[in-house]
């Protein structure tokens, strides 16, 4: 039975996510404009968000660890502040004109980030073993929030202040204030780390397992391919002749359909199981790439990011919680960070590859450079669940 303290917790950190991914959305909606603007080179305009990526991938096993030591409750605001940095320092940058000072900005958005990851396994820990999927899908359902207010503040805030865009990225500050007294009124146990005693296994034996190397394919592809994608979407419209307005509407559209499906997805793992539900997001991710190579009207644009925001919540969501059958608790820390570490550097690398393939391809070579990806994820999926049924025959 879910208590209410559980629930409190888990609504407490779903308010932080709606926070940080209005956040999120906003430096996605925006750093590619803003890069384009300021870059040296065009190829350059997507390096803010991929060094926004770098960062997270660098910090996410730091993080972990002392989160492992200290808390959860400290490590959420630590990075909390790295945000409110990352606001000031780019509304500075974008003051001056210097590209190279957003990048470092962008950075430190990437640490917050990588923080922030956690309030999902958070959520998951502290839940009931009936409550888990649920309490994973609340945490992400708070980017519904985000889906819309993240645009909508980009566009009323872009001609505010002394350059366009200095305004959104103020604001950002002042949306981790109210995220850091949030995480201040979590009632985690001062005992929280008491779990973290007991044998545990090496960290390869734990990648090697089946269930873990699953996990991560499906997230990798949900998350990489996401973010490869939307990172280049508002720089393809502006190619295709499409304005600002139309850029955000999609984002917008994309976000939601990120986080809309969250209210929903728990169930449907606990209904269905967490393989179909990964499998389907596999499936959705292959329709926004049929949408993105039938054409380049605002339609394709809106229909197909709205099937990758599917795709990638059923994955991410899916991969989150089977990972949770990967690990004892003596092993948490260390697999959450590995698995997220793994994760961001393959994000890593679809963020550089965005700009520099949209430029030198255009945007339908870029979604077909998804494919493979798709492939490889389903294959892995239905192994597993081959895998595991033959398992479950011989114990019959």
């Amino acid at each position: 039975m879910t208590s209410s303290t559980e629930k409190r917790n888990v609504l407490r950190l779903a308010g932080a996510q709606a926070l940080f991914q209005t956040f999120s959305v906003m430096v996605m909606t925006v750093s590619g404009l803003v890069g384009l603007s300021l870059a040296p080179d065009k190829n350059l305009a997507t390096l803010p968000i991929a060094m926004s990526m770098l960062a997270a991938a660098a910090t996410m096993i730091p993080a972990s660890l002392f989160m492992q030591r200290y808390g959860r409750k400290p490590g959420f605001q630590i990075g909390i502040m790295l945000g409110c940095c990352a606001g000031l320092l780019a509304a500075w940058a974008i003051w001056i004109g210097s590209f190279w000072l957003f990048v470092v900005a962008n950075a430190l958005v990437g640490s917050y980030q990588a923080f922030a990851q956690y309030y999902r396994f958070a959520a998951a820990d502290m839940a009931s073993a009936d409550f888990k999927s649920r309490a994973v899908s609340w945490v992400i359902a708070g980017g519904v929030a985000a889906a819309l207010a993240g645009p909508n503040i980009a566009r009323i805030t872009q001609d505010i202040g002394p350059a366009p865009f200095s305004a959104s990225f103020v604001v950002m500050t002042f949306l981790g204030l109210v995220a850091f007294w949030m995480i201040a009124a979590l009632e985690i146990p001062s005992a929280e780390v008491a779990d973290n005693t007991g044998p545990a296994r090496p960290m390869l034996e734990i990648i090697r397992q089946p269930v873990f190397l699953t996990a991560l394919m499906g997230s990798i592809v949900g998350y990489a391919m996401m973010i490869m994608v939307m990172t280049a979407t508002p720089l393809a419209m502006q190619i295709c002749g499409h304005p600002l307005g139309a850029a955000t509407t999609v984002i917008q559209w994309h976000a939601l359909s990120m986080f809309v499906p969250s209210f929903f997805t728990g169930n449907l793992i606990k209904r269905f199981g967490v393989l179909t539900i990964m499998g389907a997001g596999v499936l959705m991710i292959a329709g926004h790439v049929a949408a993105a190579l039938s054409g380049i009207q605002v339609f394709n644009f809106v229909s197909g990011l709205m099937l990758l925001g599917i795709g990638w919540n059923f994955l991410f969501i899916g991969g989150t919680t089977l990972l949770t059958q990967a690990y004892r608790p003596s092993e948490r820390a260390k697999t959450q960070a590995a698995h997220d570490f793994l994760m961001f550097g393959a994000v890593t690398a679809a963020s550089f590859s965005s700009g520099g393939l949209l430029n030198a391809f255009g945007w339908k070579f870029l979604n077909l450079s998804v494919i493979p990806f798709l492939i490889v994820a389903f294959l892995m999926i239905i192994g597993f669940g081959a895998l595991r049924n033959r398992v479950v025959l011989k114990s019959a």
